[in-house]
């Protein structure tokens, strides 16, 4: 998945700079890209669970370890983890029976650029 998203410059950005959300006009694919990460963190248990994996030393979880503190069952911490899989926050990776997380920084590092103009045009 592509991390970096192309935005179209608003009219009156000056010097042509990218737009961020509150700046300019997102084409619609990078519009529908965001609205699925934004839509898997929803969810207050998915927020929960991408900040106990950032916690985590490594930057990685099991999911066995994962299910005790959000007080759900291995099958519904693995739907809520698909879900911010297929979103593009965090990667899996089986190792035996058991499934590893690990948080994307960069695609957290995006998202909150999109909604911060400064953020954009500091980088600019």
């Amino acid at each position: 998945m592509t991390t970096s998203l192309p935005l179209i410059p608003a009219a009156d950005t000056a010097g042509g700079c990218c737009a961020s959300v509150t700046g300019g006009v997102l084409a619609v694919e990078d519009a529908q890209r965001l609205a699925r990460m934004f839509k898997a963190l929803g969810d207050p248990t998915r927020v929960r669970l991408l900040s106990m994996i950032a916690a985590q030393s490594g930057g990685e979880a099991c999911v066995c370890d994962l299910t005790e503190p959000v007080g759900l069952s291995q099958p519904t911490v693995s739907h809520h983890m698909k879900q911010l899989v297929d979103a593009g926050l965090v990667t899996r990776e089986q190792r035996g029976k058991w499934a590893y997380y690990a948080i994307v920084p960069e695609v957290l590092t995006m998202l909150s650029a999109a909604l911060d103009p400064e953020t954009l045009q500091a980088g600019a």
